[in-house]
């Protein structure tokens, strides 16, 4: 993990923009101006949520441990499936009663109403890892796993984000309307709610409940969410586009629900599956939007075409994608490649003498 950065760690670095400063101005660049309000906040949430861990392994009901996950994962698909891949990325449509249901989700999740999410992400994919990208992967991990959030955003996030187009969220009553009665409806569902149904539904003690099932699950639950921003830039391969930062993270994607399929989201973030992969076990979130598909409740599915994805994969990927690893190779029952003709060396009968011509050889001996 990387550490916070001193004031002016960066100011040595190139900038992306052309502003001139003078003595007097205040720098908004690189020059971290703390929100203590945040920083304090995160204190308590993690002694707390380590606290709520201890809770859950000593003296917590499973009922409470098993209404925590659920709360946990339900929330989250109001962030993934939701304000994410709805209204983030228009990756499908949904009708009203799974916008209002996802809308409740992603309240209970608190990560910011969904039109702040959904501006900060939009950006985040317009200017990604530069200084306008609100947690730039660029500045370290922790920044942005969640030093972004104790800071006051650099200069470019607010100019830049400016030019945005939020028109579609804006005639949408659902998220308007959530965002008028945030301040009201979030703290409601997203900590009263879980602590007091252990309480009233098993007899939990109310002091387990509120550590376990509130704060615990909201912190871990921040985590993971963050990792799609720290994690997925910096570790994993790049199979569609080695030239960005975002990666493939198989870890990151299953504590995120799918969300970590991350090189394949930022070239192609109008699929609404997020990922390439043909299977539910590290995408949860796709398998929660085909599931409201079949019922009618989420149509217009974007997605992107084998061909598609092989032209993109041929001309910019690191060459890990798996259609090309296997490529003029033999697939065994177990999945794995091996070559067509495999060779023990040099002289061996299987060697083709385009190899063999191709090859460099070098202090040759003279006769």
């Amino acid at each position: 993990m990387t550490a916070s950065h001193p004031p002016n760690a960066y100011a040595a670095q190139p900038k992306i923009h052309t502003t001139e400063y003078t003595p007097e101005t205040k720098r908004r660049d690189y020059e971290w101006q703390i929100v203590w309000r945040n920083v304090l906040a995160f204190v308590y949430l993690h002694i707390a949520g380590v606290y709520g861990l201890y809770l859950a392994f000593t003296v917590a009901k499973a009922q409470t441990v098993i209404f925590t996950i659920s709360f946990a994962i339900l929330a989250g698909m109001g962030v993934t499936a939701g304000a994410h891949r709805l209204w983030a990325h228009r990756a499908y449509k949904a009708k009203w009663p799974l916008r209002v249901y996802l809308a409740i989700m992603q309240t209970m999740a608190f990560q910011n109403h969904i039109y702040e999410w959904v501006r900060d992400h939009r950006v985040h994919h317009k200017f990604s890892e530069t200084d306008a990208d609100p947690h730039n992967a660029r500045r370290g991990f922790f920044f942005a796993h969640m030093g972004w959030l104790m800071v006051r955003k650099h200069k470019d996030v607010l100019e830049k984000g400016a030019s945005i187009d939020m028109s579609d969220l804006e005639q949408d009553p659902i998220v308007m309307f959530q965002k008028k009665t945030y301040l009201v409806i979030m703290p409601l569902l997203s900590f009263i709610l879980p602590a007091y149904a252990p309480v009233a539904l098993w007899g939990e003690d109310p002091w387990t409940s509120w550590y376990v099932a509130s704060i615990f699950r909201y912190t871990i639950s921040l985590h993971c969410t963050w990792l799609v921003n720290s994690a997925a830039h910096i570790w994993g391969n790049k199979p569609y586009d080695k030239n960005i930062g975002p990666t493939e993270n198989k870890l990151v994607s299953i504590l995120a629900t799918g969300e970590g399929w991350h090189n394949y989201h930022h070239v192609f973030p109008w699929d609404y599956k997020a990922a390439e992969l043909g299977n539910y076990r590290t995408n949860f979130s796709t398998a929660f939007i085909d599931v409201a598909a079949k019922y009618g409740l989420a149509y217009d599915l974007k997605t992107v075409s084998e061909e598609m994805i092989k032209r993109r994969v041929s001309r910019t990927g690191d060459g890990t994608h798996p259609s090309l690893s296997c490529s003029k190779q033999i697939i065994d029952e177990d999945g794995h490649c091996h070559p067509e003709n495999p060779v023990w060396g040099w002289g061996d009968e299987d060697m083709t003498e385009d190899d063999k011509k191709l090859a460099e050889v070098s202090h040759v001996k003279l006769e």
